[in-house]
């Protein structure tokens, strides 16, 4: 999902009201290990970040449950109900049609002229890509769980602008692999490569649910990235096809 990019210039403008950390109600502090669902503690804060990215994808989001049926208040969110947005919205649309829809929330979120103020403020360099690489880990902690800046090679050059997630709490909620790709991570990679001019690859392991972000190395092709030929998770999707040799998500 979701949702999820140009959060940076959003959690600027709302961070130093208070805290944006969301914690993990494991014992061991760590995410659960997968086939677990990871627990977490969500405060008001994360919660109406939640709500605002649910309430801007809702009016692409089809028909919903009468119990869905009147508007909820930004603090009214949870994961569950963000991810079920995100589900309506895949409904019915190709993967063309899923990426445009979450490029469309994305800047209807950011203020006017934002992604040139962003360009101006971070040109594509080493240290705009590791600047944005450290603000990622605490600013996208409610969306995708707790994450470390690690070193990369960017072009032959090393530098510490990757993040490691270390286990994605949207693949992990909504066990699609076609969303995975189709609302976070195609668009996430189209919306700093070409609105904020700052490149950004993202691997993610359908495996152990990790997923590496690096910025600064141009994303591949969509018909290149691994990410793009891979199979349901027949354990966990409920619309899964497990004789597809690839998720049907991401063939149409």
């Amino acid at each position: 999902m979701a949702a999820i990019t140009g959060f940076q210039a959003i959690h600027l403008k709302f961070g130093r009201r208070g805290s944006i950390r969301c914690g993990i109600a494991e014992p061991s502090g760590e995410p659960a290990p997968v086939g677990q669902k990871t627990r977490y503690n969500d405060g008001l804060a994360e919660r109406v970040f939640m709500g605002l990215f649910a309430r801007k994808m809702d009016k692409f989001g089809g028909l919903k449950k009468k119990n869905e049926m009147k508007e909820k208040e930004f603090w009214e969110y949870d994961y569950e109900s963000f991810v079920a947005v995100s589900k309506r919205v895949v409904q019915g649309r190709s993967r063309s049609q899923q990426q445009e829809a979450v490029r469309e929330v994305l800047l209807s979120i950011l203020p006017p002229g934002a992604p040139e103020q962003f360009r101006k403020l971070f040109p594509p360099t080493k240290w705009a890509a590791e600047f944005n690489a450290a603000l990622t880990v605490p600013f996208f902690h409610w969306l995708v769980g707790p994450s470390q800046v690690i070193e990369v090679e960017v072009n032959g050059v090393k530098q510490r602008s990757g993040v490691r997630i270390k286990k994605c709490r949207y693949l992990e909620n909504s066990g699609c692999v076609g969303m995975c790709v189709n609302m976070c991570k195609i668009p996430t990679q189209d919306f700093f490569t070409n609105e904020f001019g700052l490149p950004l690859t993202m691997n993610p392991n359908f495996e152990d649910m990790s997923c590496e972000m690096i910025y600064g190395q141009v994303p591949p092709t969509f018909e290149e990235d691994p990410a793009t030929k891979q199979p349901c998770l027949a354990d966990i999707c409920s619309i899964a096809n497990p004789s597809s040799p690839i998720c049907s998500k991401l063939l149409a």
